[in-house]
């Protein structure tokens, strides 16, 4: 069993910054891959960003290549997501997940297992 509580959204300008941490729960958080997804109002929700669990390998979503980095502190069991040049768009509730699989990073939410509340993102034109 694992829980995961989202933290760091806020109300931004385009073009500003964030930084999401998402902290889980128990002493196992190295065996998980971790993601991040994001649902904007109207949307459904949609992949953003994952990493494997010794933080080798990462995948991303075409919207946020280049400007968003995923990140992960095992020995804090917390991933990190840094949100560069945000846009309008981005505009939505970030949500946490992981899933067993160490390493497989898939883009469907389907096969994530373990979710957060999410943080809201706000970003201004």
């Amino acid at each position: 069993q694992v829980q995961l509580a989202e933290s760091g959204g806020g109300l931004v300008q385009a073009g500003g910054s964030l930084r999401l941490g998402c902290v889980a729960s128990g002493r196992t958080f190295w065996r998980y891959a971790m993601g991040w997804f994001r649902q904007a109002p109207g949307k459904e929700r949609e992949f953003v960003a994952a990493i494997s669990s010794d933080g080798g390998k990462t995948d991303y979503a075409d919207s946020v290549k280049g400007r968003f980095t995923i990140s992960r502190d095992n020995a804090k069991s917390t991933v990190y997501l840094q949100m560069n040049t945000l846009k309008p768009e981005d505009m939505a509730v970030y949500y946490c997940a992981a899933r067993g699989t160490t390493y497989y990073l898939p883009r469907r939410e389907n096969e994530w297992v373990y979710w957060g509340q999410g943080t809201q993102v706000t970003v201004s034109s």
